[in-house]
């Protein structure tokens, strides 16, 4: 008889190529969202459309019984969504109703295992001072101090989730996601992150063009393709290990030499204009020790190829709706 699964947030970027996964792994998969992914990316077995904040939806949603539970729905976006401070409340109310009736429903229901996808935003940022060095290994999460409203959001989760574990014995793995990307994910509309905006402000540049880059584009990052994000994500589940453990690639780059690789994929002549914007901590990069140590195995796929894949996607999405509006 097949594992049966509920993926929450299944109408994302994330949670769409989740399902996807379990699927081809022989999963029976039932997905759970406010809304279908926009560009189709689920092959759920069943999806119901619902508000997680609501716990009624939410014992719905586990209606059923299920092997495991894939908790990945969360109000969030990218730099110019949760760093501003403008959407702080509805950010930490929403994603903590989502989080607290899941996890809840999920143990009155007798769920054998849940996972929670936590993010790197819950570091500290004063050990993100430096662009060249940050630290981000697991350890060093406290003494906490995120620099958003929504990485305290996460931390707070986290502690909930192992408070579960605790107390109640249900089996929880918690991934802290680090820039997660790829094809079918939001790239327009202000949500995006940082890989889908740079690809499609490239995507639309005309040749000889400017793109505007937001600070002064010497803040590092590291970015994960969606594929080996959910390796990851299935070899934690998998695995006898709690976590929190990273989910990242350790290729840091420069925000500025990441904008100069999507021109160089492009094959355009652009410029790049700094400009002010949200930026977020200095320096974020995955540590990978912890996850080389518990699971033998890391990420490796080359950031390059990883966006060769989206950027070619989104062009085409920006071309689809140049002919759209013909």
């Amino acid at each position: 008889m097949a594992k049966r699964a509920l993926v929450c947030g299944a109408g994302g970027f994330i949670g769409g190529h989740l399902v996807n996964r379990l699927r081809k792994e022989g999963y029976w998969v039932r997905g759970v969202d406010l809304k279908r992914n926009e560009y189709g990316n689920t092959h759920a077995d069943d999806f119901i459309v619902a508000d997680l904040r609501d716990h009624v939806a939410a014992e719905k949603a586990l209606e059923g019984g299920f092997d495991e539970v894939y908790q990945l729905a969360a109000d969030m976006g990218g730099a110019g969504y949760i760093f501003t401070g403008d959407h702080d409340a509805d950010v930490m109310h929403n994603s903590v109703l989502c989080n607290a009736n899941v996890l809840h429903a999920a143990k009155d229901s007798g769920v054998k295992k849940i996972f929670y996808s936590s993010s790197a935003c819950m570091y500290p940022e004063h050990n993100q001072l430096d662009p060249d060095n940050p630290k981000c290994s697991e350890e060093s999460a406290y003494p906490a101090n995120p620099d958003s409203e929504y990485g305290w959001e996460k931390l707070f989760s986290e502690r909930l989730y192992l408070s579960y574990f605790r107390n109640y014995g249900i089996q929880v793995r918690v991934g802290r996601f680090h820039n997660i990307f790829g094809p079918q994910g939001t790239w327009t509309g202000g949500k995006e992150k940082a890989p889908a905006a740079m690809c499609r402000k490239v995507a639309e540049a005309e040749e000889g063009g400017i793109i505007e880059v937001w600070g002064d584009g010497k803040q590092t990052r590291s970015f994960l393709y969606i594929d080996e994000c959910l390796e990851a994500v299935r070899r934690l589940m998998e695995s006898d290990f709690t976590g929190p453990v990273n989910i990242g690639s350790e290729e840091m780059i420069s925000i500025n030499d990441f904008a100069k690789m999507a021109i160089d994929i492009s094959g355009k002549n652009l410029s790049i204009k700094n400009i002010k914007g949200p930026t977020g901590v200095r320096g974020r990069n995955s540590d990978n020790h912890l996850i080389q140590q518990k699971l033998g195995w890391a990420p490796t796929q080359p950031l390059r190829k990883g966006m060769e894949a989206t950027y070619k996607w989104i062009s085409s999405q920006v071309e689809a709706r140049k002919l759209a509006t013909v």
